[in-house]
């Protein structure tokens, strides 16, 4: 278990990333069961609390944080947690006492654990299934839940998204090539709920900067399927610009062909998916390529003090970690010891920003967030169109 302290809102932004650069050089340490432990001459061990209870604390508000720590998701979960301690400590855990909870062992009994025990906010879960299964029970305690799962389908009626969801990425990077000569577009799909969430976006994206769709194909990821897509598409009628609402790994597929068959300026479009896989933007198939994610500027100093305490590099969605609490810790200063949670502050019109920059929850629960264009190229991935500092 850890604790916590500070963020800024849009306003104060640059006081606040002042102040937070220096903070991502200061020391921290490990929490959650099984995580990797710290390394370095400066790693302390982890701080445990006793078995089977809780310590008394009356000067910091309780904050669960539903994440995996075991089963197939448990180094996502545990990137997430350790990310979010190094927020606790950074920031001085001040204002809240933060628990960890494993989600792999039921997320539904993990929210009731964490309601019983005094919570009154919840950091999670991340997977949507769990965000289902957690939320009934924390609306009737009235404990807010800001999740880390990017599906929008969850969100409302106390539940707050937090995740990266696809259509923002879709619109921004639609109204980039628009902006850039782009009117025919295609699109190239997964099979299932992501899919069919690319696919609308893709739709209404166009359809609101003046474009075209002229094709929609949707494969299920093997590459007989990917290849009988892009030939449908290119059947059907010409484009100048094709999104593979994909990862980069499959966008590195079907590039080569999707080239081959509409031609070597036909432009290639991503998602914010790309931005977990780094290693692949030097690939020459997808040179050029496109895409809209959050910035990366703070996160490479997250990532580069996470390596310094655990041995490794953390996975891309640890700084909704990071920055989860440290938008409670900002928020903290109107919370009263012992009351509810001023769920009211998270709509904040000005938004609140941390290491994936500039973000506000709006009334529908929906993180919107400040986006940035990058490319693919030799060097890897390059800023072209820097994402706005506040809305």
């Amino acid at each position: 278990m850890a604790e916590v302290t500070a963020l800024g809102q849009i306003g104060r932004a640059s006081k606040w990333l002042a102040l937070l650069g220096a903070a991502m050089l200061s020391a921290c340490q490990v929490v959650p069961k099984g995580a990797p432990r710290p390394v370095g001459p400066a790693a302390k061990p982890p701080i445990q609390e006793p078995v089977g209870q809780l310590p008394t604390d009356t000067q910091r508000n309780r904050v669960a944080l539903l994440v995996p720590l075991t089963g197939p998701n448990a180094g996502v979960g545990e990137s997430i947690a350790n990310a979010a301690n190094m927020a606790v400590l950074d920031t001085g855990g001040k204002t809240i006492r933060m628990t960890m909870y494993d989600t792999a062992t039921g997320a539904a009994a993990a929210a009731q654990k964490a309601v019983a025990e005094g919570n009154r906010l919840i950091l999670g879960p991340l997977l949507a299934e769990d965000v289902r299964s957690v939320a009934p029970i924390a609306r009737a305690a009235r404990v807010p839940v800001i999740s880390f799962s990017n599906d929008v389908g969850v969100a409302g009626n106390g539940v707050f998204v937090m995740g990266f969801a696809p259509a923002q990425s879709i619109e921004r990077i639609v109204a980039y090539a628009k902006s850039r000569g782009a009117t025919k577009f295609a699109g190239l799909v997964p099979a299932g709920l992501y899919g069919q969430r690319a696919s609308t976006a893709l739709l209404r994206s166009v359809e609101a900067e003046g474009g075209q769709v002229v094709s929609l194909q949707t494969f299920d990821r093997s590459a007989g399927s990917i290849n009988a897509a892009i030939t449908r598409m290119s059947n059907a009628s010409a484009y100048d610009a094709v999104l593979i609402a994909d990862s980069a790994r499959v966008a590195v597929q079907a590039a080569p062909i999707i080239r081959a068959r509409g031609g070597s300026s036909t432009r290639l479009l991503g998602t914010e998916l790309w931005n977990t896989e780094k290693s692949l933007a030097s690939n020459p198939a997808i040179k050029g390529a496109v895409f809209a994610s959050v910035s990366d500027g703070l996160y490479k100093q997250l990532a580069s003090k996470y390596r310094v305490r655990f041995g490794k590099g953390p996975y891309r969605l640890s700084s909704l970690g990071y920055d989860a609490v440290l938008l409670v810790t900002r928020i903290g200063s109107d919370w009263k010891f012992g009351s509810l949670f001023p769920v009211g502050r998270l709509t904040d019109p000005g938004g609140f920003t941390g290491i994936d920059g500039a973000f506000r929850f709006g009334r529908d629960g929906i993180a919107d967030r400040a986006l940035e264009v990058q490319q693919a190229g030799p060097g890897g991935f390059v800023v072209l169109d820097g994402a706005p500092r506040g809305f």
